[in-house]
Order: C-alpha cells, then structure tokens, then sequence
C-alpha cells in the first residue's frame, strides 16, 4: 500500500531531525514545489493540495519536537521565509503574503497555518528539506553537510536533506566535539 503524502512528508522530517540531532527551538528550512510532488515541473502547476498534504505532514512532525518550520517561497518573492514570529526574535521582518503563483503553495499553506506568521528575506537554519529541487542551500548556517534520508522521494519530488554544523577551526591539533 502507497503512503500518503502526509505520512512520508513527516516520515522524512522526524529522520531527518535524529540524525540532524536537532533540539526544541532549532529552525528546519523547507522549500517544496507542489507541482514537483505532483508530477509536474517546478513552477508550472502550483497545487494547494498537495502542498496542504505535505505541510501538515512535516508540520505536525516538527511541533512534536518542538522545531520550528520555515517555509521558503519560490523565486518570485526572491525566496523569502514564512516562520513564527516566536522563532526569529531580532530578525528583520519584511513585507509580504505568499501566494499560490507567488511565493508557493508551501509558503501560502505556511502563511495561513501559522498563529503569528512572519517573513523574513533570509534565515540560518539548522537543518533543511529540499522537495522537487527549489534550492535551500541559501538558508542553511554554515557548514551545510548532506544528509542521506530513507525517503528518496515525495510523491514524484526528488527529496534532498541537510544539517548543519559549527565551522571547524584551530587545525591539526584542534580537538573537536562530535555532538555539536
């Protein structure tokens, strides 16, 4: 039996938060092309349904660990952020409501979803979930390191994860900490 696009979307999200090891207030960066998940091409045919699907899916996922989800728009909007004011204290916040054709339906479905939504141009995640190739590797802290998921797909979305950890410094004889 196929899952559901909720059950794997949250499937993806709960894996990569172990191996990401990500803690309550952490901060997962998605971008997500509905028409990717549909079978279509990026851009062409933006789904509200799909999108809702696949929100909810890492959405509830992420609010059982506590993480905050931040939802990138499209290039229309220059891939701004939609996430919980609570989340970004001192960011600067910008201007704009996400639309199905511009911005996204992940970002639209975030914005209506959200208690006190906000966005932001850029932000530093913690780790991130890039759906049908939206490219997220912008919003990630440094250093971004590839995380290879179970889940290689989301609905006919390629799936690509990652995590991010401090920048290694102090050469050779440095001593690191592996939990970090």
């Amino acid at each position: 039996m196929e899952q559901s696009l909720y059950d794997v979307a949250g499937n993806a999200a709960r894996e990569l938060c172990e191996l990401a090891k990500l803690k309550q207030g952490d901060i997962m960066v998605v971008g997500c092309s509905s028409s990717e998940v549909a079978g279509g091409t990026i851009g062409k045919n933006s789904n509200l349904e799909v999108a809702a699907e696949v929100f909810r899916g890492i959405y509830d996922a992420l609010c059982e660990k506590g993480v905050y989800l931040a939802a990138q728009c499209c290039e229309h909007l220059n891939r701004a952020v939609i996430v919980e004011r609570e989340a970004v204290p001192g960011y600067e916040i910008v201007n704009v409501v996400p639309q199905p054709k511009a911005g996204g339906s992940f970002a639209t479905t975030a914005y209506r979803t959200f208690k006190d939504p906000v966005a932001l141009e850029e932000i530093k995640a913690d780790a991130g979930l890039d759906i049908g190739g939206v490219l997220i590797g912008m919003q990630l802290k440094r250093v971004a390191v590839p995380v290879r998921l179970s889940v290689k797909k989301i609905g006919d979305a390629v799936l690509l994860a990652a995590r991010t950890r401090p920048k290694y410094i102090g050469g050779c004889r440095a001593v690191y900490d592996d939990d970090l």
